[in-house]
């Protein structure tokens, strides 16, 4: 009778990589909603959540990038407190904010397939405009989604969903945008 085994891989290189990468961006855009204000022109806070989207989607692309945001939601709904301010429960993927929250990752996964398309390619191909279109994609995305769930959890008409759930934070957003270019184009990220 032998007692020798052998090495079985039951998972690949890759794909035990790319989990991991999936989730250091869930706990990543965790680590980001700790940066939480009250936004008094707003029922939604201003947090760097976003961030975190822009760069899951561009640096994971569509599918890894749309995982990560799964496990970022799964992680908040069992109890991890990675939503705004230390939040966490089902009760925030229902309450006002709620719309923002499911929409990452559907965000992400349209920031990766825009930057990418099928095959998550070298960052220093893409232009400086394709990242900026593909995340201001990512921004109506949230937009329309957070918009939604505004109206629908707090009964607020479009006109006013919109004022205070998407035009007050455009310019945190396009620092937020431009963050993430910056980053994404960062001589130590490019040089790996």
């Amino acid at each position: 009778m032998s007692t020798g085994t052998e090495s079985v891989d039951l998972v690949g290189d890759e794909t035990v990589n790319n989990v991991a990468r999936a989730a250091l961006f869930a706990a990543l855009t965790g680590a980001f909603a700790y940066v939480s204000f009250p936004y008094p022109l707003s029922p939604a806070p201003v947090t760097l959540q976003v961030l975190g989207v822009f760069l899951a989607g561009v640096l994971l692309g569509p599918v890894w990038g749309g995982a990560a945001m799964v496990l970022y939601l799964t992680a908040g709904a069992v109890g991890a407190p990675v939503f705004s301010g230390g939040e966490a429960g089902i009760g925030s993927l229902v309450g006002p904010t709620a719309g923002y929250l499911w929409s990452y990752p559907l965000a992400t996964g349209a920031v990766g397939a825009l930057v990418h398309g099928r095959t998550v390619g070298p960052l220093d191909r893409v232009s400086v405009g394709r990242l900026l279109g593909a995340c201001t994609v990512g921004v109506c995305v949230i937009y329309a989604v957070g918009v939604t769930g505004l109206m629908a959890v707090l009964g607020l008409s479009l006109p006013n969903a919109v004022v205070t759930g998407a035009v007050v934070f455009l310019p945190a957003e396009a620092l937020k945008l431009a963050a993430a270019v910056g980053i994404v184009r960062s001589d130590r990220l490019t040089a790996a």
